[in-house]
């Protein structure tokens, strides 16, 4: 008999809920609720500074987080691991301190037509700021990236490299170890967004050589307002600070300043620690799970889900039709129906899936979609959720007036 693992999350209970929402936030097992309630009750202060117990604890708690996160990515020192607020704040802090930095007129910045506009907007940002140019691989129509193509667009003027590991849109994951291959060949860095891939598979920053990795808590069972940047620490070192204040500095006179050395150089003002401490609490959860029971129960629910869909004549899949390579994330459209609309039915029979162009507007409009409909199952998801969102989807054509 299979674990129960719904029984995990209190959010679940008695409620009937079937949530497949997970790739815009996961609910969260009670493992992690406790241990933020457990530092807010017993382990409360501003870390860093104070020498009394509670703020030797809150240090204490912080930096073991941190050392935690370091080896769930495969990192090689916590001085590697800076926490943000999630992975926007992550690759915002990339484009302002090295972007804006190390960017020149001339350079090139390539990024995938597939990223969410967390790892786009920054870069044309920074693009219009330095006189650098933006280019884009562009996917195949299931979604792949063809390293060839990838080959042609960076050479010696290209400077950064910005892709994904997952995509939240298609849930296809990108080989970011190869392109990464590919941008230090000619001296560019490489900027990985791990938001949709950290909680699905087991992530090695060192294989993949990416300079700079981002991913947030709330998306692996974590709390909402952590998140991480990894970054090689020669980069941090050379790297000036985004925001300044308090608790990133060694010293201050009247006209200058000394800053602390990385991280902390990085986390100004009092940092959040009991995000810190849950993040640490999800990490030991999900590795109590593991990746391959993880990776198995995924597959398994998104297989059947995807195969009923594909049997549904007005429903259409976005992307390959392989559930194995969408990692959980099945995005669709249903002939005349909004998918505003097709939420909205979904929704009233207790199905929480999202609806819209799931901030990958450029990539809607490159696949010739205004919008889509995104179903994203977690592995506490059952083929009873499954079959609740297989039934209701199947009368959404019916509901709205267009018959079977």
């Amino acid at each position: 008999m299979q674990y129960d693992y719904r029984s995990d999350f209190p959010i679940f209970g008695n409620n009937p809920l079937v949530y497949i929402d997970n790739a815009a936030t996961a609910q969260k097992p009670e493992a992690v609720i406790d241990a933020v309630a457990d530092f807010y009750e017993r382990h409360n202060a501003n870390p860093l500074r104070g020498l009394y117990s509670l703020s030797v604890d809150a240090t204490e708690e912080l930096e073991s987080a941190r050392a935690a996160v370091c080896g769930f990515i495969g990192a090689s020192s916590p001085d590697e691991i800076v926490f943000t607020r999630n992975t926007t704040e992550s690759i915002n802090l990339v484009a302002y301190s090295y972007g804006l930095s190390n960017l020149h007129a001339g350079d090139e910045v390539v990024v995938s037509i597939t990223e969410h506009h967390s790892n786009l907007l920054p870069w044309q940002f920074v693009c219009k700021k330095t006189g650098a140019t933006l280019k884009f691989i562009e996917c195949e129509p299931d979604g792949s990236i063809d390293l060839d193509k990838v080959e042609k667009l960076i050479y010696d003027r290209t400077a950064l490299v910005a892709v994904a590991q997952v995509s939240n849109v298609l849930g296809r994951e990108n080989p970011v170890g190869q392109i990464a291959k590919l941008a230090h060949r000619v001296g560019a860095v490489m900027v990985v967004d791990g938001a949709q891939s950290t909680p699905h598979m087991h992530v090695d920053v060192g294989s993949i050589d990416a300079d700079f990795f981002a991913f947030s808590g709330h998306k692996m069972y974590g709390p909402m307002g952590i998140g991480v940047l990894y970054a090689k620490r020669r980069l941090l070192d050379l790297m000036p600070p985004f925001l300044f204040g308090g608790e990133m500095i060694d010293s201050v006179k009247r006209d200058s300043a000394v800053f602390s050395e990385p991280p902390h150089k990085f986390e100004a003002g009092t940092v959040n620690v009991a995000g810190a401490v849950g993040l640490h609490a999800a990490i030991d959860y999900v590795s109590s799970v593991g990746f391959e029971t993880i990776g198995k129960r995924e597959l398994e629910v998104s297989s059947y889900a995807m195969t009923g869909m594909l049997g549904m004549k007005h429903v259409h899949v976005v992307g390959s039709h392989d559930p194995a390579e969408h990692n959980g994330i099945i995005t669709f459209t249903v002939d005349d129906v909004h998918p505003h609309d097709v939420s909205e039915i979904l929704a009233a029979d207790n199905v929480a899936v999202r609806a819209g162009h799931h901030c990958a507007q450029p990539l809607h409009e490159y696949l010739g979609l205004r919008s889509t409909v995104r179903a994203s199952f977690a592995f506490y998801n059952t083929i009873a959720d499954a079959d609740k969102f297989l039934e209701s989807l199947s009368t959404v054509r019916e509901r709205m007036g267009y018959g079977n």
